[in-house]
C-alpha cells in the first residue's frame, strides 16, 4: 500500500535550449541502435543505462491491492519495455536535460509528505494529503503506449486511478472548462530548476473532457511498485494519446478554470509545441518527422499511429477540429 504521509499545511508553489534537446535526440538514436543490436544477441547494455544486466522490478515498495484493468499487455498486443529502460531513460528537466540525469540526480529527492492544492471552479477547493486522493483499494494497473515528441516510445504498466474519479469528487462547476496542473518548484530539491531551460514551475493543462476521458490516469506507480523519483514521484499524469511532455510529473496543484491555461513547452516554443499535443503522424515537428518512432529496445522504427493508437477512444473529442492548426 502507499506509504502514509502526514497532511501538509500548504503546498510549495512552485528559455528553451533547442541545442540540448537536439543533442539528446542524437544521443538517443545512437543508444537505440546499440540497444537493438544487443537485443538481437540476447543482451542489452546501451550506454548510460547502467550495468549490462537489466534490472527486474523489485527496487521500490510494492503497491498492494492493485486491480487489473481492461488495458493489459495482452489487450495491447505489445511487449513491455524493460523496467531498467523505463526507469533510466527519462525526460524530467527538473533534474537535468540529459536522459540519464533524472535517475542519477533524483536519488535524494524525498516525495514525503506530499499535498495537492485544488483551486478554482470546484465545490471542494483545498489542500489535500496525497492519501486523500489515492487510496490503495482504488489503484489499478494499465498498460499504455507512451510516445515522446522526440520520436521514441515505450510500453509501460502504469499504476494509478482515473483522473475522472478525482474530478468528480471535487465537484467541478460549470466554469470548469480546463484543468491546469503545476509541478513542484523547489530548486534545492530539484537541481535542474536552477537553470532557466524552461519557465518554472512546469505547467500543463487539459480540456475538461480530455481530463475526464476514461484513459486519463493519475499515476502513483509502475510495474506494481511505488513510482520512482525519476519517473515523477509521487504523482504524475498519463494521457496516452498525447506526447509525453503533457504527462506532467510531481504534481502539487490542479486548478479548474474557464480559460485555456498556459503550458510550459508552448510558452517556450509555441511553433514546436501546441496546447493539444495529440500524437499525429501527419504533423511533423519543425525539426524532425513524426511519421515513425523507435520503440526503446528495438532496432528498426515503426509507423506512428494516430492518437498513439487510441483513436477509437478519443477521436470523437476532436471531431471537426483542424488538427494541423490545433496541434
Amino acid at each position: 500500500m502507499l506509504i502514509k504521509t502526514k497532511k501538509a499545511s500548504d503546498v510549495p508553489s512552485s528559455e528553451i535550449t533547442p541545442k540540448s534537446v537536439y543533442m539528446d535526440r542524437r544521443r538517443f538514436l545512437t543508444t537505440a541502435a546499440i540497444a537493438g543490436a544487443g537485443a538481437a544477441f540476447g543482451t542489452i547494455a546501451p550506454p548510460g543505462f547502467g550495468s549490462p544486466a537489466l534490472a527486474a522490478p523489485g527496487r521500490g515498495p510494492k503497491l498492494e491491492g492493485v486491480k487489473k484493468s481492461k488495458w493489459t499487455q495482452k489487450s495491447l498486443g505489445e511487449e513491455l519495455t524493460e523496467y531498467k529502460a523505463v526507469t533510466t531513460y527519462n525526460n524530467f528537466y527538473e533534474f537535468g536535460t540529459g536522459k540519464t540525469d533524472p535517475a542519477e540526480r533524483a536519488t535524494k529527492f524525498n516525495p514525503k509528505p506530499w499535498s495537492l492544492a485544488i483551486e478554482g471552479a470546484v465545490e471542494k477547493p483545498g489542500v489535500y494529503d496525497l492519501e486523500d486522493f489515492i487510496k490503495p483499494h482504488q489503484l489499478e494497473e494499465r498498460v499504455y503506449r507512451f510516445r515522446c515528441v522526440e520520436a521514441w516510445s515505450m510500453v509501460v504498466p502504469w499504476v494509478g486511478i482515473p483522473l475522472a474519479d478525482v474530478i468528480k469528487r471535487m465537484g467541478p462547476t460549470g466554469n470548469a472548462k480546463y484543468v491546469a496542473f503545476e509541478t513542484l518548484n523547489d530548486p534545492k530539491r530539484m537541481p535542474g530548476q536552477n537553470r532557466r531551460v524552461l519557465q518554472w514551475p512546469y505547467k500543463e493543462g487539459l480540456r475538461i473532457d480530455e481530463a475526464m476521458n476514461p484513459l486519463t490516469l493519475l499515476v502513483v506507480g509502475l510495474y506494481g511498485e511505488v513510482l520512482p523519483n525519476q519517473n515523477g514521484a509521487p504523482i504524475r499524469l498519463m494521457v496516452p494519446w498525447k506526447y509525453g511532455f503533457k504527462a506532467i510529473k510531481s504534481i502539487v496543484k490542479m486548478t479548474f478554470q474557464a480559460e485555456q491555461p498556459p503550458t510550459s513547452w508552448n510558452q517556450s516554443a509555441a511553433r514546436e509545441y501546441g496546447f493539444y499535443s495529440n500524437v499525429n503522424p501527419s504533423v511533423n515537428h519543425p525539426r524532425w518527422s513524426q511519421a515513425k518512432e523507435r520503440r526503446i529496445g528495438d532496432f528498426l522504427k515503426r509507423p506512428t499511429k494516430m492518437f498513439n493508437g487510441y483513436e477509437e477512444e478519443v477521436g470523437q473529442m476532436y471531431a471537426g477540429m483542424d488538427l494541423r492548426k490545433l496541434f
